[in-house]
C-alpha cells in the first residue's frame, strides 16, 4: 500500500489531509455529515489517493471510516489496500444483505470494495437504492467516504451525489479547467447537492 499518510504521516501533504478532516468536522456542527462523496472534476485527478488518505488520517484520529470503491466501472481501491475484489459494491446494490465490508492494515478503517465490474452500473445506482444502502451504512461507522468515476465523465457520481450528505470536489492543479469546474458545480447544483467545497490537489508548494 503506497498512501503518503501512511508512508510520510509527518509530512506536509499529510498534514494538508488532516487540515481537510477538521474542516469537514467543522462543517458537521450545524448539520450531521455522515455521508461524503469525494468527487472529481475530470479524469485528470487521482481521486483514489485523495479519498484513501483522508480515510486513512481521520481513521487515525480514531473516527470509524467505511471507505467505499463507488467507481464500478475503474475500481482501484481493492489493489491500493491488497484486499480481494471479488464480492462488494456491485452485488450488494443488487442483493442486498449484510455489506460484504473488509478490514485493512488501518485501525477504524474498512473497504467497501466495488466488486466484479457490472456491464451498465447506472442501472444499479437508483436513488431510492443508493439512499437505502447509504442509511445501511452509516449506521455501522460514524463516517462513510465515497468515491466515484469523474463528475464529468459519467453520471454515476452526480446520482451519489444526490443521496450523501456532502460533496467535496476535487480539482487538479494545473490540469483542470476553470470551465471544467464550473460545469462539475452545475451537475451537483442540478442533483441539489450539499456542496462542502473544493479542494486543489498536486498544487506546488
Amino acid at each position: 500500500m503506497n498512501l503518503i499518510t501512511l508512508s510520510e504521516p509527518h509530512g506536509a501533504v499529510a498534514e494538508a489531509f488532516h487540515s481537510l478532516r477538521t474542516s469537514l468536522e467543522f462543517s458537521s456542527l450545524e448539520k450531521p455529515l455522515r455521508s461524503i462523496l469525494l468527487a472529481a472534476v475530470d479524469a485528470s485527478t487521482d481521486k483514489t489517493q485523495a479519498v484513501a488518505n483522508l480515510a486513512v488520517v481521520m481513521a487515525q484520529a480514531g473516527d470509524r471510516v467505511i471507505l467505499v470503491d463507488g467507481d464500478l466501472r475503474q475500481p482501484r481501491h481493492h489493489e491500493l489496500f491488497g484486499l480481494s475484489n471479488a464480492q462488494g459494491l456491485s452485488q450488494w446494490l443488487e442483493s442486498g444483505g449484510q455489506p460484504p465490508l473488509q478490514t485493512t492494515s488501518v485501525a477504524n478503517l474498512r473497504l467497501l470494495t466495488s466488486g466484479p465490474v457490472v456491464g451498465n452500473p447506472v442501472a444499479l445506482l437508483s436513488a431510492k437504492r443508493l439512499g437505502e444502502r447509504l442509511s445501511e451504512l452509516t449506521a455501522l461507522t460514524d463516517y462513510v467516504l465515497i468515491d466515484a468515476p469523474p463528475l464529468l465523465s459519467v453520471t454515476d457520481a452526480a446520482l451519489w451525489a444526490s443521496q450523501v450528505d456532502g460533496v467535496v470536489m476535487l480539482v487538479n492543479s494545473g490540469s483542470t479547467q476553470k470551465a471544467q469546474a464550473l460545469r462539475a458545480k452545475s451537475i451537483l447544483e442540478r442533483v441539489q447537492a450539499h456542496l462542502l467545497g473544493a479542494v486543489l490537489l498536486n498544487a506546488e508548494s
